[in-house]
């Protein structure tokens, strides 16, 4: 079973991005489970989302887990949540940040004996830039495609077009920026 956990806050699409990839995950045939966990439901407030995807049929419903991915959206929670908490020797973490990958490790002690398996990006300049707006979700999806090599990332776009197409084509194609530009900027 992988698990994934989302670091955000309330507004910053953890939870419209969790579900968008358990649609996603869904049509590979694997199980997936997206859900999120609320303190205040106030749009700011740090909240906690989380996939959980296998192959056999998933009865946990509870909120603990070892997570194989940690995903944090919002840069200032990587200072402020335990991230590492649960961890396992293998987790990986995915940091949205303006910092290099050093910076970011030298700042967080619980980072530095896992330097090699942390990932960093600026989701919410890549969101800015071609979304419009700081909702940093799509390209937090764009790094997740490619650290966990989970997808291709043309399977991928194909999928989350199909999720998003709802939405006029516009916010269709920047969401596709997004994911491509982080796939490809994830260091």
């Amino acid at each position: 079973m992988v698990e994934i956990r989302w670091h955000s806050r309330a507004g910053q699409g953890a939870v419209t991005g969790a579900k968008g990839l358990g649609d996603v995950v869904s049509t590979t045939g694997k199980q997936v489970q997206a859900f999120a966990l609320y303190g205040s439901a106030k749009r700011g407030a740090a909240m906690q989302a989380y996939n959980r995807i296998d192959d056999e049929q998933i009865i946990n419903h509870e909120k603990f887990m070892l997570p194989d991915f940690v995903l944090v959206i919002d840069p200032a929670l990587a200072f402020t949540d335990n991230i590492t908490d649960n961890d396992k020797s293998t987790t990986k973490y995915i940091v949205t940040t303006h910092l290099s990958k050093d910076e970011l490790v030298a700042q967080i002690p619980a980072l530095q004996d896992k330097k090699d398996r942390v990932f960093v990006l600026d989701c919410m300049q890549i969101s800015l830039d071609t979304i419009g707006r700081a909702v940093p979700n799509a390209p937090m999806l764009g790094a997740f495609v490619k650290i966990s090599g989970m997808f291709e990332l043309d399977y991928f776009l194909d999928r989350m077009k199909k999720v998003l197409s709802k939405f006029p084509q516009k916010i269709i194609d920047s969401n596709m920026q997004a994911i491509t530009r982080a796939y490809n900027e994830v260091k």
